[in-house]
């Protein structure tokens, strides 16, 4: 029996999975052995999965490697935020929109300090000796083609575990590295996209259309899925006939790239539990088709991310308030584009505690994923 940890991402949201890791080792006690054998990232959900499996020989201090980080969180840590870059990048821009330049610019924000970080604290080649040792079954991250439009599941696992070819997203086994993780992180627009072999790709989360399968495809019989967004409507937001802000529009885009396909794929996985519940285990094995119930745990955010956000908006740094102002991010209504790219010490641990509370609160029911799994699946 193997359980899943499935991080989504979200940018400076991902703050929010830490908070939930930290409340999962409070009630299993500080465990040493690592709970989840199989973790799948995506985005900055990629990192977060990615430093759990550097560190799975011990648990305790992997949640405690991401605490240290997360909460003395600052933008500079991420992105260059000097006037020269930032001045340097919008005359790029610019140009590029007045066709002065006939360069593409790549990005709108340097993410080089993030590259210098998770170089210096994470040693990937760990990975394989976890796996070796039995401490960790298999980590995932997931990339977008640029090129081919493909959802690309690169993971790295023990022998036996097949590649996989779906309509438009393979998985394929390669050893996890620093690229794969920035490639999975590069928001759209906002981080450049990093060549790996012979394409180049972006955040993960664009045309992912089944965020639960690498870790399915992976073994898992149940899966834990840490989102990174509010999935019922604000309905305390009053309705506004105020044409949408280019931030507006901006967050619509980031959210349906990171929410809308997660919740189709958990309904989707809920509807197959159903169904092979209603089939005897008999007629599920002389019809020869692999059908096997999944528990599934999701835990996401109970207030709106954005709405927090909006609280600490003045801490951004000077240079980045300067090149969102015009968009309307720092505006309430703008705060959801805002919230990706607020990696500043006091949200960050705004939503570590949310979700350490968020996951607290449900405490049966991380208890009961942990001690009464699923009957072994049906082949």
């Amino acid at each position: 029996m193997r359980a899943g940890l499935v991080l989504t991402g979200g940018g400076a949201r991902a703050a929010y999975q830490v908070g939930v890791l930290k409340a999962v080792r409070d009630l299993l006690g500080n465990p040493v052995a690592n709970p989840f054998p199989i973790v799948c990232g995506t985005s900055a959900g990629a990192i977060n999965a990615a430093t759990l499996a550097v560190f799975s020989d011990n648990f305790t201090r992997a949640v405690g490697n991401l605490l240290e980080v997360w909460e003395n969180m600052h933008c500079e840590h991420i992105y260059r935020t000097d006037p020269w870059h930032i001045m340097k990048t919008g005359a790029r821009w610019l140009s590029a929109m007045m066709l002065i330049s006939r360069n593409n610019p790549m990005s709108l924000l340097d993410n080089e300090p993030l590259r210098h970080m998770l170089q210096r604290n994470l040693p990937f080649e760990r990975i394989q000796t976890h796996i070796d040792s039995g401490a960790l079954y298999a980590v995932c991250v997931t990339v977008s083609g640029y090129t081919s439009g493909q959802s690309v599941s690169f993971f790295q696992g023990g022998s036996g575990i097949e590649a996989w070819e779906r309509n438009q997203r393979i998985g394929a086994a390669v050893p996890l590295n620093l690229d794969l993780l920035l490639a999975s992180s590069a928001l759209p627009f906002i981080f450049p996209a990093v060549k790996v072999h012979r394409e180049y790709f972006g955040d993960g989360s664009m045309r992912q259309i089944a965020p639960v399968s690498p870790a399915l495809h992976l073994g898992a019989d149940r899966v834990l899925i840490v989102g990174t967004g509010r999935q019922t409507p604000d309905q305390s937001r009053a309705r506004s006939n105020v044409y949408p802000s280019l931030a507006q529009i901006a967050g619509h885009a980031l959210n349906s790239i990171f929410l809308d396909s997660l919740m189709v794929d958990i309904e989707r996985l809920e509807r197959i539990n159903r169904t092979v519940k209603l089939i005897s285990r008999e007629r599920l094995s002389d019809s020869g088709v692999q059908l096997r119930p999944v528990k599934v745990l999701f835990i996401t955010p109970s207030q709106p991310l954005e709405r927090i956000a909006s609280r600490f908006l003045h801490e951004l740094p000077a240079t980045v308030r300067f090149v969102l102002r015009p968009t309307g991010a720092l505006n309430r209504s703008g705060s959801n584009l805002a919230s990706y790219l607020l990696f500043e010490e006091s949200f960050c641990r705004a939503l570590i505690d949310l979700g350490y509370q968020d996951t607290v609160s449900r405490e049966a029911e991380v208890r009961e994923f942990f001690d009464s799994p699923e009957e072994p699946a049906h082949d």
